[in-house]
């Protein structure tokens, strides 16, 4: 068979209808008919080649545009291509192809998530490492990012300190109740927590026994 005219799909430029022996045959993106010429003659293999090359091509893409709105872990990229119909093996195909040049990189993300929480939403290991795990990260890439980057005790701090003032006016009992709830819902361990629970209470009577002075005054 042979190629009788290639010309730009009218809705997607990147994309291009191949015609043989006069006739539309199919489409291929414009990368993968790069190669091809009018007059080229086309067997029934070659064909199902371009075909395969042009189904990695545009399944390639749909990762690049689910990439484009945030990091993402190469589970998420598999799971998402997956649930678009795309098969088991061209899914990991695709993720392997975008770990080989850097866009998937699961401990870079793993970075960015823990980064991320540390500065808005401080978190305890507990919590960091099963948010991770739902992200689909493996074990050793968790711990080595919460290793390198998680200091508990200074996060316990930073998270206890912007809700307690919430609880400015609240007695010892309710407060030791309600921000040590809030610190374990955040994933603190009791050992972390107690201590930072007691240290910032003092530091709230510290305060208030300051303005009260300067009051007087």
């Amino acid at each position: 068979m042979e190629i009788t005219a290639i010309e730009p799909q009218q809705r997607n430029p990147q994309r291009v209808n191949v015609y043989l022996d006069g006739k539309f045959a199919f489409g291929l993106a414009a990368i993968v008919a790069a190669w091809l010429s009018v007059g080229q003659e086309l067997s029934d293999e070659k064909i199902a080649s371009l075909q395969a090359e042009d189904e990695r091509e545009v399944t390639y893409q749909k990762a690049l545009h689910f990439l484009s709105y945030r990091p993402r872990s190469s589970a998420e990229v598999h799971q998402n291509l997956l649930k678009r119909g795309i098969p088991e093996a061209l899914a990991e195909e695709t993720v392997n192809r975008l770990l080989k040049v850097g866009l998937v990189n699961d401990e870079s993300f793993a970075r960015t998530w823990v980064e991320n929480r540390n500065e808005f939403r401080p978190r305890g290991r507990a919590a960091l490492r099963m948010e991770l795990r739902r992200k689909g990260l493996a074990d050793e890439t968790i711990q080595s990012v919460l290793d390198e980057q998680v200091d508990e005790e200074a996060l316990a701090f930073a998270a206890a300190r912007k809700y307690a003032r919430r609880l400015a006016k609240s007695e010892w009992p309710e407060f030791r109740q309600k921000l040590s709830g809030f610190l374990a819902r955040r994933g603190f361990s009791y050992t972390t927590l107690a201590p930072v629970v007691s240290e910032v209470w003092k530091e709230i009577q510290t305060a208030d026994a300051g303005s009260t002075l300067e009051n007087e005054e």
